[in-house]
């Protein structure tokens, strides 16, 4: 014990009188050891305590805080007791021992065996002996620590000091400044207002201290440590003043005040202040304000230059009707939301009936904002303003007049939320509203028609507005414009109406508008021998187009999809017999149409079966069909041989075949694997194929070897848990296919599929053999420069190397590095600086997540960091004709990287990328632009110290027969002139004469970016220039 003392004691002078800051961390870890208690160090402190000096006093009572600091959770409520006494005691000495005892009381808040009455006691002696706001920094923030511990343990307590508490506080926070500190006053003050502490006479006080700082126009400054945003603060200081009913008597005017303020922000922020004080606002609270809450938010809507300010108006009107909607009215009261909304209608109806001026759309919009409010509130506005709207658009003659009012038509009735079985507000006004959209669809003016589908599309959405007769009057004349309207606005206007009808009215759609389609597809343009037919036969094909579109918007619901499709078919069908006149890109079109609906359509077991059981096989069974054809007829050509429509059918197949349900998703590819690999058509329609058919051997004609691509689509995009039949059968297949068939389209979808299936195949052994044979017999291929499918080997590495990067297998390197050997090939390398472009970009039909397939984060990342080195290399070592294949391989990768990975790794890249400046190809030109020009915006030092040879450059590309390539190097022009004055001014004279020949550019957008290039170079040098 003799040494624990003497260990205390020397611990005690150490810090004391040594000034050994440490010394108080050494103290706290024998206390907490059990060397010594707390009571022991209070009486080891004694000379130091008592000392006539404060400054000594004052390092004592340091050291006892600092060690409750560490130690408060082993203390005992006796210990605590004596401590609290303690330090209240302190709180009446020299100002100089107060930070410490703030800090030690600090520390005794946190503790769990304060005993009762010690809170109170502790705040009582803290707001009578100490002036807080005369403290520094920290003392303040430790005071407003220890009223948050308090505040959280002991509620009950300090809600017995009642308003002496408040009064406290007020005191305590009245003309903080910090930001920290701040934050912290606005917490405590948010406690006192929502967890009900009295307020008694000191609410105006309470309010009046934290309201001085709204407002809040703090900005941090730059590369704070701290952390503290305006939004924090404004945040935390809205849920004080928000926080209680009782202040809305003193906030209100307060917001109505700052809404006259020429600052934006202090304009948003009072309004949305004012959103969230009246959502917890009775309707009394607010009734006295409404008139100049009114004024102000009229005035914001009114005469805003800002769609912020008035977003945020709109929706405090929104919010103020709705308070007022929840009075509750009796007999002898005043009906607060009629008063409101009478001012409303007021100031805004009569400027509804002035269609051409501008204050019309201010006036609809404050009407809808508060027509959304609540029901009672659409009731009176609807009930007010919609006769007034229906008479002036009969009334009034110019189109541009009755567009105006039926798009403020259009916004009311999108201001309303039904419930689904509520009745709508507009039912009394239902005849008359439908009358004026379909008399708006009969006009010959675009917009108003336009429009009219938009109004048609709301009234739909809005339960029971439109009858089964109107839903039919509405495809009746939807059908009319699709068959007969040129304007292609309006076209798209309404393909897109009768897609959102569709939805919601499948019936009519399935009797109506589906079969008007149809017999106007099949129907047969004018003879030829008629002089109108040249004139007629384009518009023929654009009404096709427009039925198709038609077709696939309209198809959302299973019943109309069942309808659908047949006709789709039909088309292809006919395409292929003859039967019907369809061109190449109707049959792309009708394809297009079916893949939409694939991707639209609900998911259930129905759509399912319908793609399953009759569109898949059908579009096996017509593609087949054309192939065989194709062998033995020299005459007509099916167009379903052509590539465009092969192309158009394999995303038809995959999508629907993505979304398949696990069982029939297996019964498809056991389907079609079957077919491809055992001839089996027994699935197919219209079954009049020769047995035995072989579609994989790759000695057969090209039209039946081109259908794998329809294979490519069944097998590829099922999920990875769907299990594909002989497997190893079929991928031997399409090795084989893919490296030694002659024919583009056939060999280049085998390789394709090849791919896709290595990349969902599990790992393991068999994967990495058969990955390591493949490689081998491509390398031996690429190796024998007297190959004759050197090409068809190539195409298959890519796209193997494509799908074992996407999912990071360790045997891709092998096939990079060859990809990079190939580079200096004189046949291949600039397929191979090509190919580089494939591997870094997304693949629309085939190894992308829509297809299910395995594709792991930020790939091109890894990528670029695992082979940017070789690149550099290689291209160091090349000769000079083989380095454009370099620059090019390059700049397809860069450019394929996110904005953000292209900034950090450029600079070690720069010397590469001007070379790529100076290559004839003007894909790596453009390409190397693109990937400089977000450089440029922050440049790093290794650029500027290039600036001549960059210039050089650039200023030589603005002459590129290429627009685009003109147009993106003016940009960079542009951007250099943002560099630092004295590192681009020596330039400005000779970019000033060079950017005179584009400014007569024969091209708009080339002048356009010259113009602006040139003004900035202009300005350099001048007083307020760049």
């Amino acid at each position: 014990m003799a040494a624990d003392s003497t260990l205390l004691l020397s611990l005690v002078e150490e810090f004391v009188s040594g000034l050994q800051d440490s010394k108080a961390k050494d103290t706290a870890t024998c206390v907490k050891d059990g060397q010594f208690t707390i009571l022991q160090l209070v009486e080891a402190l004694g000379l130091s305590l008592t000392s006539v000096q404060p400054h000594t006093r004052a390092r004592g009572v340091q050291l006892l805080s600092d060690v409750l600091h560490d130690c408060y959770g082993g203390l005992t409520e006796r210990e605590v007791e004596v401590l609290i006494a303690f330090y209240e005691d302190r709180l009446k000495d020299h100002y100089v021992i107060t930070p410490p005892v703030l800090q030690g009381l600090r520390a005794l808040t946190k503790c769990t065996v304060l005993p009762p009455g010690s809170a109170v006691s502790m705040l009582r002696s803290l707001f009578q002996d100490v002036h807080v706001q005369s403290l520094m920094l920290t003392e303040r923030a430790c005071v407003y620590n220890m009223l948050i511990n308090l505040m959280a343990t002991r509620e009950a307590e300090l809600k017995g000091l009642g308003a002496d508490f408040v009064f406290g506080f007020v005191q305590s926070m009245d003309g903080e400044r910090d930001p920290r500190n701040l934050l912290l006053a606005f917490q405590i003050a948010r406690s006192i207002v929502l967890r009900g502490y009295d307020l008694g006479k000191f609410t105006e006080e309470l309010f009046e201290v934290t309201s001085c700082y709204f407002p809040i126009d703090f900005s941090p400054p730059p590369n704070d440590p701290h952390g503290i945003t305006r939004e924090e603060l404004i945040q935390m200081l809205r849920d004080v003043l928000t926080g209680t009913p009782r202040f809305a008597e003193f906030l209100l005017p307060l917001i109505i005040e700052k809404l006259d303020s020429d600052v934006q922000s202090a304009k948003v922020d009072s309004l949305q202040t004012l959103v969230a004080a009246v959502s917890q606002y009775e309707h009394k609270d607010v009734a006295e304000f409404q008139e100049g809450l009114w004024a102000s938010l009229r005035r914001e809507v009114f005469q805003t230059s800002s769609e912020k300010i008035e977003s945020a108006g709109l929706a405090a009107l929104t919010a103020l009707t709705s308070c007022l909607s929840r009075s509750v009215l009796n007999s002898d009261s005043e009906d607060s939301l009629s008063t409101f909304l009478d001012l409303v209608l007021k100031d805004c109806k009569h400027h509804l009936c002035e269609p051409d001026l501008k204050l019309v759309w201010p006036s609809a919009k404050l009407l809808q904002a508060a027509c959304s409010a609540s029901n009672r509130a659409s009731h009176v506005i609807t009930d007010a303003v919609m006769p007034s709207l229906m008479e002036q658009y009969n009334s009034r003659a110019q189109c541009s007049h009755r567009r105006t009012l039926l798009e403020v038509v259009q916004r009311f009735v999108q201001s309303v939320r039904t419930c689904e079985n509520e009745e709508s507000v507009f039912s009394a006004f239902r005849p008359s509203l439908c009358s004026m959209v379909f008399s708006a669809l009969t006009e010959t003016n675009s917009s108003l028609q336009t429009t009219a589908t938009s109004v048609l599309i709301s009234l739909a959405q809005q339960t029971g507005l439109l009858l089964d007769s109107d839903v039919e009057l509405a495809v009746d004349h939807l059908t009319r414009l699709l068959l007969t309207e040129e304007d292609d606005g309006v076209s798209l206007a309404v393909v897109e109406c009768a897609g959102a009808l569709a939805g919601l009215h499948p019936a009519a759609f399935i009797t109506k508008l589906i079969p008007s389609l149809k017999t106007e597809m099949f129907s047969e343009p004018m003879d030829q021998n008629d002089n109108r037919a040249a004139s007629e036969k384009p518009s023929h094909h654009a009404v096709r187009q427009r039925c198709l579109s038609a077709l696939a918007a309209v198809s959302t619901q299973p019943s109309v999809v069942q309808e659908s499709t047949p006709v789709l078919l039909e088309v292809l069908s006919s395409a292929h017999t003859g039967s019907g006149v369809f061109s190449v890109e109707e049959v792309v079109s009708a394809c297009h149409s079916l893949q939409r609906i694939a991707e639209q359509v609900q998911d259930s077991e129905e759509t399912g079966r319908c793609f399953h059981d009759v569109i898949i096989p059908r579009l096996l069974s017509l593609a087949l069909q054309a192939a065989l054809q194709g062998e033995g007829s020299p005459g007509r050509r099916s167009p379903l041989l052509e590539e465009a429509v092969l192309s158009a059918m394999v995303p038809v197949i995959s999508t629907s075949c993505s979304r398949l349900q696990p069982t029939l998703a297996g019964q498809t590819a056991s389907r079609a694997v079957s077919l491809f690999l055992d001839g089996d058509v027994s699935f197919l329609p219209d079954n009049s194929f020769p047995s035995n058919i072989q579609l994989l051997k790759p000695g057969d004609s090209w039209s039946r070897s081109q259908l794998v691509c329809l294979l490519l689509g069944c097998v590829c995009s099922l999920p990875r848990g769907v299990e594909v039949p002989q497997l190893d059968l079929l991928m031997t297949e399409l090795e084989e296919m893919s490296c030694t068939c002659s024919h583009p389209l056939s060999y280049t979808s085998a390789a394709k599929c090849f791919a896709g299936l290595v990349n969902k195949r599990p790992q393991g052994d068999a994967l990495d053999s058969l990955i390591q044979r493949t490689v081998k017999r491509v390398c031996s291929e690429l190796d024998s420069a007297a190959s004759s499918v050197r090409t068809q080997a190539f195409t298959l590495m890519l796209w193997v190397a494509k799908a074992l990067l996407l999912r990071y297998h360790p045997l891709f390197t092998t096939l990079t590095d060859k990809l990079f050997s190939l580079l200096d090939d004189a046949a291949l390398g600039p397929a191979a600086a090509d190919g580089f472009c494939l591997l870094m970009s997304d693949s629309a039909d085939i190894l992308n997540r829509g297809c299910h397939a395995d594709v792991r984060i930020m790939y091109r990342q890894r990528f670029f960091s695992e082979n940017s080195a070789k690149l550099v290399q290689g291209f160091n070592a090349a000769p000079q004709e083989k380095k454009p294949n370099y620059l090019k391989a390059l700049s397809n990768i860069v450019n394929k990287l996110p904005k953000q990975v292209q900034v950090t790794e450029l600079p070690a890249l720069l010397s590469l990328l001007l070379e790529a400046l100076l290559c004839p190809d003007q894909s790596v030109q453009l390409s190397t632009l693109s990937c400089l020009e977000p450089v440029l915006i922050d440049p790093p030092p290794a650029l500027i110290q290039q600036l001549e040879a960059l210039v050089s450059r650039l200023l030589a590309l603005t002459s590129s027969p290429a627009m685009s390539v003109r147009i993106a190097s003016l940009r960079c022009i542009h951007a250099i002139s943002c560099f630092p004055e004295h590192e681009v001014l020596p330039f400005r004279a000779r970019v000033l004469r060079a950017l005179a020949r584009p400014l007569d550019d024969r091209k708009r957008l080339v002048r356009r970016e010259a113009v602006r290039a040139r003004a900035e170079w202009f300005l350099l040098g001048s007083p307020g220039g760049s």
